[in-house]
């Protein structure tokens, strides 16, 4: 590899960092309320912003369980009976 290619190739790292930088912060500027119309979850952010789509889509799994599973401990409580 010449020394042109590997300064072309940091260029286009940094490029690239800078872009995902810039779409990290504009996703993690907006409100919940605007993420969910377009289907994200602010956990699932850094995930997508990497590249990692299947991680970001686990990630918005574990936290609808998470935010389900208290709302049933509270309807049934200890005795395993609803608390209506």
């Amino acid at each position: 590899m010449s020394i042109l290619n590997l300064f072309m190739a940091i260029g286009r790292a940094f490029a690239e960092r800078r872009r995902r930088q810039r779409a990290y912060a504009e996703l993690m500027a907006l409100d919940d309320r605007s993420l969910a119309d377009i289907g994200l979850h602010r956990s699932q952010i850094r995930a997508l912003v990497e590249g990692d789509l299947a991680r970001a889509e686990e990630r918005a799994a574990a936290d609808e369980a998470i935010s389900y599973w208290p709302a049933q401990a509270r309807l049934i409580g200890a005795t395993g009976r609803p608390n209506l």
